[in-house]
């Protein structure tokens, strides 16, 4: 059996090969062979897997509760210009300002990409 490396993301030695990529079947992290960078591990996903950049539109495809509210983020919001925050360590990896509802982080699992 073949050496393959641990992967990068959460060091689970479960992974294989998928192609020309490694994937590790217990986060479903997927990087290319020997080509893991600083860079490649920041990159920020949405719930579809679209990569998010700083500026980008995304809509919200869930409702989510606001604590301190008693109203709430409402599915098929838009949020524009937003701000990613790549080593947050709650989760939370977009800032931005919603309307109705001032600064906010959210979660990329919860938005797409508009």
């Amino acid at each position: 059996m073949e050496n393959l490396p641990n992967c990068p993301k959460c060091n689970s030695e479960y992974t294989y090969e998928d192609g020309t990529l490694l994937v590790c079947p217990e986060c479903a992290h997927e990087w290319a062979a020997g080509a893991e960078t600083e860079e490649d591990t920041n990159i920020i996903k949405d719930a579809n897997g679209n990569i998010l950049n700083d500026g980008d539109a995304v809509t919200v495809i869930k409702d989510l509760k606001v604590k301190g509210s008693s109203s709430s983020i409402k599915i098929g919001t838009k949020v524009k210009s937003i701000r990613l925050v790549p080593d947050a360590a709650d989760g939370h990896d977009i800032e931005c300002k919603i309307d109705g509802f001032g600064a906010m982080k959210l979660k990329s699992s919860v938005v797409k990409k508009a």
